[in-house]
């Protein structure tokens, strides 16, 4: 179970870790298998203990139980027997509820003997696995109790799980309950896509290679594509899918750190508040939506029956707990743009969707092209751009389009891709995504982590969206099949630019074999 984690000059503290909603699934097939990951990789502290929250009737004894259960099905690779049983003698579980005071006293008396029992010097990390309305609530009882007090002995953090905020007005309201008992320093907004190694990898690739940072920019890049698909569609989170939508659940946290770790200027170092700053700056950037603008470069779609994942969907409105006439998007297409002076003029095309065609996380950086006039008097009647792939997940790699002749008589040109991969440089990665930022909360290192005026930042830009989309009520829903890449007009969105969504080598090879079997059979 070997993971790569980069070094940092602060090693992860000693502390209790508390779970809140640990009869949960994140934390038997996330956070669990993680922890295993960082002891497996003798990066996580060996004067740890973990006590578990929740409403179930465990105890001590039976949530053990239930956690070596579920270890074996949510691994990523078998987990040592010697390590699991040093796991199992150092999680505890508190049943209560999150309003009850008496739970809450229960809970202090669990982490201070836990605390005692495995030398944990006084430091508290609580993790909030539970849904966005207990966030202040479960906080504030936190601090009504005294666990969040620190002093420069020991320190006191609180891991918040997305979403922050469901508009720009709850996002405000929540970031100020938080303040009322916690310091922005004691604040860990988490985004697991960030513990992608490739997502990591964005600023490192951007930063220290000469022969890409110079073309990082509006002379040289004609536009910036971000994907998030799913083949999946909402499954069993109809009900949670009703309240938030692709736009809420996605955009502002996931494709908003991806586009600012793409847009954003060299910081000075990567000091946490240095790194944010600049991915702030974009966020600021981004130039309003006018309501116009909404209705035109914004594009909102609903998946139908179809095909989705080698199943028969039979579409959203017939999945469990959502309304038969939802309008409740599960695809979103925007075009944006950054007025800075390294972007301007260069349009964002961001889009993100359930049940559709394949199932990948990727950044396109598409460069502009090159003059025609050298190739006027030959056969080549198109030059194919230049094109750098970030593929974020499955399959986490980078690859590069660059032209070339193909052999033959004539002057004809074709793409050819230089690719690497992680899995073949560095070996398979087996971590859950959450590794690198439970350990880096342990350290004290909150880079990875959102803060507070970048949540508010993010929401400013979706705020007009949302005001015209409720104004104005989706029409035609469903409006793609499951199985496909979402509604025609997020084609024509680029089409209208006399652009068009990156196709991966999968995709183009799917669509050739259709058109095959078409020409074969004579079907159009």
């Amino acid at each position: 179970m070997n993971s790569h984690h980069p070094e940092t000059s602060v090693a992860a503290s000693p502390c209790v870790m508390v779970i809140f909603g640990a009869s949960g699934d994140l934390t038997k097939r996330k956070l669990i298998p993680a922890l295993c990951n960082l002891a497996a990789d003798n990066v996580l502290p060996k004067q740890f203990a973990i006590v578990g929250f929740a409403t179930n009737d465990y105890t001590s004894e039976s949530f053990r139980q239930k956690l070596s259960e579920d270890i074996p099905k949510y691994a990523p690779l078998p987990v040592d027997p010697q390590l699991w049983s040093w796991f199992l003698e150092r999680i505890y579980y508190v049943k209560g509820d999150f309003a009850d005071a008496e739970a809450f006293k229960r809970l202090q008396q669990q982490i201070a003997t836990a605390d005692k029992e495995h030398d944990c010097q006084g430091n508290k990390l609580f993790y909030l696995a539970v849904a966005p309305r207990f966030f202040g609530p479960i906080t504030k009882m936190l601090g009504d109790t005294g666990l969040l007090t620190e002093d420069p002995t020991h320190w006191a953090r609180v891991i918040v799980e997305k979403p922050f905020g469901h508009d720009l007005a709850s996002a405000i309201q929540l970031n100020k309950d938080l303040s009322q008992v916690l310091t922005e320093k004691q604040i860990y907004r988490i985004d697991h896509y960030l513990g992608k190694e490739t997502v990591q990898n964005v600023m490192v690739f951007r930063f220290s290679n000469n022969i890409i940072e110079p073309l990082w920019n509006r002379h040289y890049v004609d536009h910036v594509q971000i994907t998030a698909a799913e083949t999946v569609g909402v499954e069993h989170r109809g009900g949670f899918y009703e309240t938030a939508g692709a736009l809420r659940d996605m955009v502002p946290n996931h494709l908003f750190q991806l586009l600012t770790m793409t847009a954003m200027e060299p910081p000075i170092s990567f000091d946490a508040d240095e790194v944010r700053n600049k991915q702030a700056e974009v966020l600021h950037a981004i130039q309003p939506l006018e309501a116009e603008e909404v209705l035109t470069n914004m594009v909102r779609g609903q998946y139908g029956p179809g095909m989705a994942d080698g199943a028969r969907d039979a579409g959203y409105r017939a999945e469990p707990d959502v309304s038969p006439n939802s309008n409740t998007e599960t695809f979103v297409a925007l075009k944006l743009q950054i007025d800075n002076w390294r972007w301007a003029g260069v349009p964002f095309y961001l889009r993100t969707g359930k049940a559709l065609a394949q199932r990948t996380t990727e950044i396109v950086i598409q460069f502009r092209r090159t003059p025609f006039v050298l190739f006027r008097n030959t056969t080549v009647k198109n030059l194919e751009t230049n094109r750098l792939v970030i593929h974020i997940q499955p399959d986490e790699g980078i690859s590069l389009s660059l032209g070339a002749k193909v052999p033959g008589a004539l002057m004809k040109l074709g793409l050819v891709n230089m690719d690497f991969d992680y899995k073949t440089y560095f070996g398979a990665e087996h971590n859950t995504g959450y590794e690198r930022l439970l350990r880096d909360c342990m350290a004290g290192d909150p880079t990875l982590f959102q803060r507070s005026d970048m949540v508010e930042a993010g929401w400013s830009v979706i705020q007009p969206i949302l005001d015209v989309w409720h104004a104005l009520p989706a029409r035609g829903f469903p409006n793609y099949a499951a199985g496909s890449w979402g509604p025609a007009e997020a084609e024509d969105l680029l089409a209208r630019d006399g652009r068009a969504w990156h196709r991966t080598d999968q995709d183009l090879m799917e669509q050739r074999n259709r058109i095959a079997l078409m020409d074969k059979t004579g079907v159009t």
